[in-house]
């Protein structure tokens, strides 16, 4: 499982710490690992 932050106003991708702080404009996405041929 990896940790994302994602800004909710234009959906760039930024800083899990950043996202943290800033909880009213920015979310933090948990999203499971890929798993398959050619992923590391």
């Amino acid at each position: 499982m990896a940790k994302i932050g994602r800004d909710a106003r234009n959906g760039q991708f930024i800083p899990v710490k950043t996202a943290e702080r800033r909880k009213s404009t920015a979310i933090v996405e948990t999203v499971k690992n890929k798993k398959g041929k050619g992923c590391k």
